[in-house]
């Protein structure tokens, strides 16, 4: 799977709704996959099966 940038758009108990911030698509994970200090507004990078976080809104 190529790298991609998403934003957090909500977290909703166990699972959080990641955008595309190039195709706009939305994307519900578990919680569990994504870095524990991401909140609402954060971007992430997912590259190599592996979300970071790159930024804060």
């Amino acid at each position: 799977m190529e790298p991609k940038n998403y934003i957090v758009v909500r977290l909703d108990g166990d699972y959080a709704c990641l955008k595309d911030l190039v195709s706009g698509e939305d994307l519900f994970i578990a919680r569990a996959l994504i870095p524990e200090e991401s909140d609402e507004g954060t971007f992430l990078h997912y590259e190599n099966l592996c979300y970071t976080v790159v930024g804060q809104n």
